[in-house]
């Protein structure tokens, strides 16, 4: 009796554990396996006995590799980002074209800087929806404070982001200087293949210039005696005529369109642009005065009637970018701006050529 207990015990213990290798699905998703040479594999992971994996690699079939040899292994959550063999990893540089950005996020921890011609660029992503930066020139003025917030969707594809710019000139003109940027932005697609559509308000305050304050200025005068014991009168020009400082603010509603196409896993043509167009507020005054040999000089600064100049902007810039690796990647895009001001045109290229390096 004792050895059927045994044995039923056995059968039973043998039973149940079958029961639980059985129900437990083997786990057959994608992996990306890099090593510390930084090789990388797509593959399924078969086994693992603690010392060794054995994967299951489309190019190359099953492989052992052993453990000490890995760096990092991490899930595919998405499997369209393999292109031509090679998986395009989540980078922190697909959120942006050549200017504008797109809605979609900045992951945590995802941080990364742009050096372009004209100066460099750090952005911290604070969350997984909030990033911020700052701009600047490659002699430190202006100085260009930079956020942005995503909306994300049920719809992966679908999302939303609000972002601002807030500047000042810095210690050129003093200080004096200042203009901000706000808008809203809806994107389309994913990581490898979106558009973008944006609309905001931006103002610019160049810091302003000195006018001359409305009103009758006298000039002095000074008496000179002749040898003769006669005397002459000198009138001088009042050239104490105080000054104001006198805003000249640019305000213009702003639109952009742009996109991005991968056409190969490492390569990427994109498409950047913004459209400008408002109105100014224009102050000045006019001198006319009177008087000069033998009468005293007077200066008479009224104001001129406020008139309105419009303006209007264009830039377009279409270019291709190229991702080294997840770390790094650079592009070029061949621009051009046009500008449009009462009756006169303005054109002329914007090229631009920048690094991008994740940190």
């Amino acid at each position: 009796m004792k050895y059927l207990l045994i044995l039923f015990f056995t059968c039973s213990f043998l039973f149940v554990n079958n029961s639980k290798a059985q129900s437990t699905p083997q786990d057959t998703s994608l992996r990306l396996v890099e090593k510390h040479d930084g090789t990388k594999y797509i593959a399924k992971i078969i086994s693992d006995d603690g010392r060794e994996l054995l994967l299951e690699t489309e190019a190359l079939g099953k492989l052992y590799l052993p453990k000490s040899e890995v760096k990092r292994i991490s899930k595919i959550e998405d499997v369209g980002e393999i292109k031509d063999g090679e998986f395009r990893e989540e980078s922190p540089f697909t959120t942006r074209y050549a200017f504008t950005n797109n809605a979609l996020p900045v992951r945590k921890r995802n941080h990364y800087a742009m050096i372009n011609l004209f100066g460099p660029e750090v952005h911290f992503a604070a969350s997984d929806r909030l990033n911020v930066g700052i701009m600047t020139s490659w002699i430190g003025s202006p100085l260009i404070a930079v956020g942005k917030y995503t909306i994300p969707t049920n719809n992966e594809k679908v999302n939303f982001s609000i972002g601002t710019m807030l500047g000042t000139s810095g210690y050129l003109n003093q200080f004096r200087g200042f203009g901000g940027l706000h808008w809203g932005t809806f994107t389309y697609g994913d990581r490898s293949n979106n558009i973008s559509f944006s609309a905001g308000f931006g103002y610019f305050e160049g810091g302003g210039g000195n006018a001359l304050v409305p009103g009758e200025y006298v000039g002095d005068s000074s008496v000179y005696t002749n040898s003769n014991g006669t005397t002459t009168t000198y009138y001088d020009y009042p050239y104490n005529i105080p000054r104001e400082r006198r805003g000249n603010m640019f305000s213009a509603p702003i639109f952009s369109l742009a996109g991005i196409v991968q056409i190969t896993s490492r390569a990427s043509l994109f498409f950047d642009s913004m459209l400008a167009f408002g109105k100014r507020q224009v102050k000045s005054t006019q001198t006319s005065s009177t008087g000069g040999f033998d009468t005293p000089i007077v200066v008479t600064v009224i104001e001129v009637p406020t008139y309105t100049e419009e303006f209007m902007a264009l830039y377009i810039m279409p270019g291709m970018r190229f991702q080294v690796n997840n770390n790094f990647a650079f592009q070029f895009s061949v621009a051009g701006v046009s500008a449009w001001q009462n009756d006169d045109v303005y054109s002329f290229p914007l090229p631009l050529a920048s690094m991008l390096f994740k940190f």
